[in-house]
């Protein structure tokens, strides 16, 4: 099999989108995920035993010195695109599989060369490419896999498919598309001629010189076109023909697919932050006996599973750490677990299924479970949920190896047990084909479990010592270990909420989404008009209305969400404003939606908070998501009221930290005049305007205001001038203007941020002042686009991870505050920088003495924190 490396990888590119496809850092992924799933199913459905990728090395070679004009139309590669060919190769180097290429010759050159030296070695080929040139080389033994979709649908060109598609042997097609020229490649066509002609001339005249040798026969204009270019033709064709005796390192005999270093695979897919599907599909199809690193399994012989009871083996075992692995469902409020196994530190394992338990078992177990007795976990917050179900109590969590793997490589797509085994430890856990779902369990065939129980024992002992040789073992251990069971326990209690006002407010945003599509209907006089229809909407902008075009995308032009509100700006249009809103009316009416649907039985709303999914170290939070309610819009005000104190408290009391990210870029920049501002106790944003616009602070206008707001917000996300004037729609320059006298005035704030990217681009890593670290590989690459997108996280990571550190800290010591002080009141939610406590009666005062004094000793900042509290009996009316 010879795959044309370009060719594939800039169609699988194209197929899937970039902004789905990237690392956390910025470096696209989507070219590399799509080639590699392709050549996954490729080696899984004809299983070569030898295979090559051929790669172009540049757009120069002996064609373009030939014909300065050859694909010279085409477009500069999308920035997105480079640096991940580079990539690909690494990929494949780690896969075992060979890579060509050849200075001065395109991969077509290295793939002919290839292909016509395998037919007398007796090898069937296969090619892979999107270059129709390519069916030049297709005969009895070669034939080529031609991509009609995207990459996922490859079509054979065998030689009776050539001869049904173009009515033309193989041979003769590039002869026939000299006549016809190439638009892809720049290659000039004869007018008049089509495909039709070219073929009817090809097959008249047998080949093409016959043809050119006999022009002066063709009657006409086309003749007379044919005539005055026939040099023109002869170059095609020296252009279309591929070179079949290059001088290559390889031949076909050398391409047999080596072994897979399979350790090096999952750490490049871990860089890449592709999920464990893919790897395992690719794993799967290509040769991994003898590797470098053996895929190792638990063998059974190394751990013993005791047949003892529970009610025996725990009590034998007081006080010792042991490891927990369970099955079940982990849904808050509805959990429930079907079987558990424990390990001991000798390798000593007990199985049970619970089912099948004794009451004296059940009883071990749960006086275990509540004891202060050390465990190990790998997602304890997912084990709360599902002992709950079965009314058993977890406490004495000591490690979480789901949270160590996340604080050593924030960023990954997944921290599944197998991964974290694989990626730590190089091992590989014996999958189990049940998909986790045990039921009834035999533990004398059941070895799955155990080996999960046995594998977090080793990865606790492991992460500990990589978390301590980056200085972040406190950091997980007193901070995020408490904290998941703090999240465990606001999942299960959720926040009560008023399905009738929610539902009004659905019935009010579904009439809202019509009027606002029937207002759009009539301007643009169609009755039929689909708003969420792209392709109808790019008709009624651009060509009813004649609106100036948005980005280029592959289907006309950009009706994204940003395109349209800068249009919007730049060309204010009622059409425009009924878009608008029908979309954010449509988003509320989903936000909607999903709130009612997640409604449970006891009245409430159980989200869940995911610790390891934001890699700046942010909770983030999902089934429903309760962070993406807007809090300034009139629409999201109405949502938050449908949020309520449930039955048996008072109040809803909400507390939160006003300006925590302005206040730790203070800190950190140790900027003079941000920290005067906050120790004075001024409105930093007037402060700052009337310093950057040179007028008292009484003098600073609403307008003036907003500026410095975006101005200062911006930075820490790496804003540029060019970024302002578009926020704030005014010319480039006059941003640039604001800019420098900001930084005139802020110098340490400019000083900061240039100094924070230059220390991660040292050090590889930014950290907060906690010591959460995030990696960003791509501050080095030689991608300008990976590099800007982690330079700005650089930016961003020390301040956003210290803020969302800072209120985890804060949820620890109200929690222990709350404990002590014996109320009845509790956390119900935490977003982003607000708690939610549900205040019995008579508890508001201490409560929210509580918070304002937790939250504010939370850390100690070159510049006051300052906490503001509301309260009242909804969600909004309790917003301060």
């Amino acid at each position: 099999m010879l795959i044309d490396g370009h060719s594939m990888a800039f169609r699988a590119f194209f197929a899937l989108p970039a902004e789905n496809f990237s690392t956390s850092g910025g470096q696209a992924t989507n070219a590399v995920y799509g080639f590699l799933s392709m050549l996954s199913t490729l080696l899984k459905e004809e299983k070569p035993t030898h295979i090559a990728v051929a790669f172009d090395v540049g757009r120069k070679t002996f064609r373009t010195d030939m014909f300065p004009a050859y694909k010279a139309q085409r477009d500069a590669t999308p920035p997105e695109f480079k640096g991940q060919v580079e990539i690909l190769k690494e990929v494949l180097a780690t896969l075992g599989i060979t890579t060509v290429e050849k200075i001065d010759f395109e991969a077509d050159d290295v793939i002919a060369t290839l292909a016509v030296a395998a037919k007398p070695l007796g090898f069937k080929t296969l090619i892979v490419t999107g270059d129709r040139d390519s069916f030049q080389l297709v005969n009895g033994t070669t034939t080529v896999l031609y991509p009609m979709k995207g990459v996922s649908v490859l079509h054979r060109f065998t030689p009776e498919a050539v001869e049904e598609k173009y009515g033309l042997t193989p041979q003769q097609y590039p002869q026939f598309a000299a006549l016809r020229g190439d638009p892809s490649d720049n290659l000039p066509n004869i007018p008049g001629v089509g495909e039709k002609t070219a073929t009817k001339w090809i097959i008249q005249y047998e080949t093409l010189d016959n043809l050119l040798d006999h022009a002066d026969e063709i009657k006409g204009k086309v003749g007379e076109n044919l005539r005055e270019r026939i040099e023109q033709v002869r170059m095609n064709h020296r252009l279309t023909e591929m070179v079949k005796d290059l001088e290559l390192p390889v031949g076909p005999d050398d391409m047999e697919m080596k072994p897979a270093q399979v350790a090096e695979v999952a750490a490049k897919f871990d860089d890449l932050e592709f999920g464990t599907n893919l790897r395992e599909r690719v794993l799967a199809v290509v040769k991994t006996e003898g590797t470098v690193a053996p895929v190792v399994e638990v063998e059974a012989e190394q751990v013993v599973v005791d047949t003892q009871s529970l009610a025996q083996w725990l009590p034998a075992r007081a006080g010792q750490a042991l490891s927990l692995a369970l099955t079940g469902v982990a849904k808050p409020a509805g959990g429930d677990t079907y079987a558990v196994s424990i390990a001991d530190t000798q390798r000593h394992a007990v199985l049970a299924d619970l089912a099948d338990i004794s009451a004296e078992d059940e009883q071990a177990l749960a006086t275990w479970l509540a004891s202060e007795d050390p465990k190990l976990l790998h997602g304890a917050k997912a084990a709360y949920h599902m002992l709950a179900g079965r009314g058993f109590d977890l406490r004495g969590v000591v490690h979480d190896t789901a949270i160590a793997a996340y604080l050593l490589r924030p960023g990954q797509r997944t921290y599944e047990l197998a991964d974290v085994y694989q990626r730590h430890l190089q091992r590989q856990l014996s999958t189990n084909d049940n998909g986790g779902q045990l039921t009834l369990l035999d533990a004398a065939d059941d070895q799955s479990l155990v080996d999960d129980a046995i594998a977090i024992l080793e990865l606790s002992e492991e992460l500990t010592k990589q978390l301590q040789d980056i200085k972040a073992f406190e950091l997980y251990y007193d901070l995020e270990i408490p904290l998941s069971g703090i999240l465990a326990r606001m999942e299960s209690i959720g926040i009560a909420v008023d399905v009738e006002t929610l539902e009004e407010q659905l019935k009010t945003f579904i009439s809202q989404v019509a009027q606002e599509e029937e207002a759009a209907r009539e301007l643009a006089e169609d009755p039929t008009l689909n708003l969420s229809s792209p392709k109808q909407l790019q008709v009624v902008l651009f060509d009813t209305f004649g609106m100036p075009k948005t980005k280029k995308t592959k289907t006309g032009y950009s009706t994204a969400a940003a395109e349209i509100e800068a249009l919007a700006i730049k060309n204010p249009h009622p059409f425009l404003d009924h878009l608008l809103a029908h979309r954010q009316y449509q988003k509320m009416k989903t936000t909607l939606e999903g709130l009612i649907r997640e409604v449970a039985p006891d009245g409430r709303i159980h989200t869940t908070f995911n610790q390891t999914v934001a890699s700046t170290g942010r909770l983030s939070s999902t089934d429903p998501n309760l962070q993406n309610i807007p809090v300034r819009t009139e629409a999201g005000r109405k949502i938050r009221s449908g949020f309520i104190v449930g039955e048996g408290y008072e109040t809803l009391l909400t507390a939160d930290y006003s300006q925590i990210e302005m206040r730790v870029m203070a800190h950190l920049s140790q900027d003079p005049g941000l920290i005067e501002a906050y120790r004075e106790g001024e409105d930093l944003h007037n402060y700052v305007g009337s310093k950057v616009f040179n007028v008292p602070i009484d003098g600073v206008t609403p307008e003036l205001r907003r500026q410095v707001k975006a101005m200062s917000y911006g930075l820490v996300y790496g804003l540029s001038a060019f970024g302002l004037s578009q926020q704030l729609s005014i010319p480039a320059g006059e941003a640039k203007k604001i800019m420098e006298s900001y930084f005139e005035r802020f110098g340490g704030v400019q000083r900061y941020l240039r100094e924070i990217v230059e220390e991660a681009r040292k050090a590889g890593y930014t950290e907060t002042l906690f010591g959460r670290r995030r990696y960003l590989p791509e501050l080095t690459s030689d991608n300008r686009v990976a590099r800007e997108n982690a330079e700005r996280a650089a930016l961003n990571a020390p301040i956003q991870g210290t803020a969302a550190d800072i209120i985890k800290v804060a949820m620890i010591r109200v929690d222990r505050s709350l404990k002590q002080a014996a109320v009845k009141s509790r956390v119900l939610l935490q977003v982003h920088d607000e708690l939610v406590v549900e205040v019995a009666a008579g508890e508001l005062e201490q409560v929210r003495e509580i918070l304002e004094h937790e939250m504010d000793s939370a850390i100690k900042l070159s510049v006051p924190l300052e906490v503001s509290a509301g309260d009242g009996t909804n969600w909004d009316a309790a917003a301060h």
